[in-house]
């Protein structure tokens, strides 16, 4: 019923000029007044760390541009002649933006699932360019669209339904300024227009879906405005379900929406298109298009198989790779370069032979590759590679028994590298750090007493080619890939920051953490770092399905241990203080539990603003509320951590498993505590 309401409700909703004259005059208090802390009411659409870490993961996409936009003075605005050649660089610039982030955080192969084509309002029909000139329509063109491909292919009859994102292009930006160029008041209007009617599509859009497969992050949409040399970024959030949709004005009602609902934000204007009409992809100005298009992405595919954090990550293995060739080529110019030239062509030599490269001293694996592993206890042991996760993470399979299960395989990093990498010190906490920790819980029974635990199938040091002469079990040869450090544990599975789960699947995931947990503590270790990119889903059919609590390499075994900070997952107590209390697991347990049951996680810059993030969610107890959603059992469960939050008593994990099996469909075994 609302559904027809709401679409009739859009459907009136189509005058900009009347639109903008309701909006008009708290509009301007807004962009041209203060807050009592002196600060903008709007808000940057993005913080500038988040920024800084979006700059280190797209640096190394090659955005191939083809189509330049054609230059005009910023104070003249463009040409009318020129507008089929704008429109067209637009174009390009939308798409070859989409496919670079596609190919970078999703799939390099597989083709890009969106088209761009460009509408005149609202609630017209999409046309490309060249179909625009040739109906004599091209002055009517208010921007260009992203727009999901309907059973693969591009379409003619996309509607608003099925926009991912949407540049609004303006001949001439109107800017403000103030501390830098700001979007002025008649365009930051049409901005919110245009994402009013693209809220109230993807809220049609969802309510055709099942409750299991919302997210909350639906309710923003991000709209880019942009002219041939300028950019800036238009954010809008806000809940519709408090919208007055049955109000005889539909333009009163949606203004008084705007006003005491919704939470706009407007980024910085900042130059694209340099003078030659190419796009400077670095700049400020095009990364904050680049990341309103990746959330867009986002918010429409799901996670992308690489987060933003672990791409940024290889902006230190770059930096690390240069100084190292910068540290060589000086080398070479001194009396003692014959050594460094004769370790480079035996590294050449060796690839040549083998098929693997090395990024200076680390080995790097490749699909096809069998892998020979010297394990103290087990001896010689093989795995062949089966997939690259990342440049320390592989997918393998025994060859003793090839057709079994898939395995994670970690390669650390050489022993020799550990003092100048803070990068290989972190692969040193994934290969050998975890390796003693799930020693420790082995040696004490916990890996036995659950399945949620990650099982080491073989760890050692690598066997490489050729001739080794080393002195000693424990020493290391001239190779640089001798005492490599490997781990291999079983199982393997996508993590939950890769594949969303359903809100039935949350109830089960939150037992088998609680589970893993619970074993943990047996031997006296806390994990310390819970988050979506730590739990995988393992098991091939719903009765064998079960979620694994991975990454021990950081947990605390003793007070000195300090565990890594995560503003979004970490507890207030590790936040505040750098340890971790009894009940630290848990609480980070019940964020994890908010967010894949889709609670939305609102960007945190400090730790001050993550901590008032989570009294002021406990206070209004948001978290219990998100989770009753699922399951009376996790409302319950959530109270509880609340409770015992910051405080020295012990988790009673032995009343909360049984309560969670209870709940569940597929029970798991109580193991009594040893």
């Amino acid at each position: 019923m609302r559904e027809q309401v709401l679409k009739e409700y859009s459907s009136n909703l189509t005058d900009l000029d009347v639109f903008s004259e309701y909006l008009s005059d708290w509009l301007t208090n807004k962009l041209y007044g203060r807050n009592d802390e002196g600060e903008p009411h709007f808000a940057s659409a993005f913080s500038i760390d988040e920024l800084h870490t979006f700059d280190f993961a797209v640096e190394g996409i090659p955005f191939q541009q083809i189509l330049r936009m054609p230059y005009s003075p910023p104070t003249h605005g463009s040409d009318a002649a020129n507008k089929e050649d704008e429109f067209l660089a637009l174009e390009d610039f939308i798409y070859t933006a989409a496919e670079g982030l596609w190919q970078a955080f999703w799939h390099r192969k597989k083709p890009l699932p969106f088209y761009v084509a460009c509408p005149s309002h609202p609630r017209s029909k999409f046309y490309t360019v060249e179909k625009a000139v040739s109906k004599g329509t091209l002055n009517r063109l208010s921007g260009a669209a992203l727009i999901f491909k309907k059973g693969g292919s591009a379409s003619e009859g996309a509607r608003w339904v099925d926009v991912v994102k949407f540049v609004l292009f303006r001949q001439c930006l109107s800017l403000r300024e103030g501390e830098g160029f700001w979007l002025s008041h008649s365009v930051v209007s049409e901005a919110v227009f245009y994402a009013i009617h693209m809220l109230i599509s993807r809220s049609l859009r969802r309510q055709r879906q099942p409750p299991s497969t919302l997210d909350d992050s639906e309710d923003c949409v991000f709209v880019s405005v942009v002219d041939p040399n300028f950019g800036g970024v238009v954010k809008l959030c806000g809940d519709l379900s408090k919208l007055e949709v049955s109000s005889s004005n539909p333009y009163r009602s949606m203004a008084e929406w705007i006003t005491l609902h919704a939470d706009i934000s407007i980024s910085p204007v900042d130059q694209i298109w340099n003078k030659l009409g190419n796009v400077n992809w670095g700049d400020l100005g095009a990364l904050q298009v680049l990341l309103a298009t990746l959330y867009s992405m986002i918010q429409w595919h799901g996670p992308p198989r690489k987060s933003m954090a672990s791409l940024a990550a290889r902006h230190s293995l770059r930096l690390q790779k240069r100084r190292m060739e910068t540290q060589t080529t000086a080398a070479a110019e001194t009396e003692n370069a014959l050594a460094v030239v004769v370790h480079q062509e035996a590294g050449a030599n060796e690839k040549q032979e083998h098929g693997r490269t090395k990024e200076g001293s680390r080995l790097i694996l490749h699909p096809g590759e069998i892998i020979l592993l010297e394990d103290r206890n087990q001896g010689l042991k093989s795995f062949l590679i089966q997939e690259n996760v990342d440049e320390s993470c592989y997918i393998a399979v025994s060859m003793e028994s090839p057709r079994e299960e898939l395995m994670t395989l970690y390669v650390g990093a050489h022993p020799s590298r550990l003092k100048p990498s803070w990068e290989d010190m972190n692969l040193w906490y994934l290969v050998q750090r975890q390796t003693k920790i799930l020693n420790i819980m082995k040696g004490k029974g916990a890996a036995a007493a659950s399945n949620n635990l990650p099982e080491i199938v073989a760890s050692g040091r690598i066997v490489h080619s050729g001739y080794c002469d080393k002195e000693s079990p424990e020493g290391r040869c001239s190779s640089p890939w001798c005492g490599t450090p490997i781990l291999v544990v079983s199982p393997f599975g996508e993590t939950l920051s890769a594949y969303p789960i359903s809100a039935k699947e949350a109830g089960r995931c939150c037992r088998d953490c609680l589970a893993a947990l619970r074993s943990a503590r047996m031997a006296n270790i806390l994990h310390g770092d819970i988050r979506p990119e730590n739990i995988i889903r393992a098991g091939d059919s719903a009765k064998r399905r079960r979620f694994v609590l991975v990454s021990w390499g950081r947990a605390v075994t003793e007070e000195r241990d300090s565990p890594p900070m995560n503003l979004q997952f970490s507890s207030a107590h590790a936040l505040q203080h750098g340890k971790l209390c009894p009940s630290s697991d848990v609480e980070s347990l019940v964020y994890l539990m908010y967010f894949v049951s889709g609670g939305s996680l609102p960007p945190l810059d400090s730790i001050e603003s993550a901590l008032k993030w989570r009294k002021r969610n406990w206070a209004k107890r948001v978290f219990q509320q998100r989770l009753g959603e699922i399951s009376p059992i996790l409302k319950a469960f959530a109270d509880y951590v609340d409770s015992i939050c910051g405080t020295p008593y012990p988790v009673d994990y032995d009343v909360w498993l049984r309560k969670l099996n209870s709940a569940v469909d597929v029970p798991i075994p109580t193991v009594a505590a040893g």
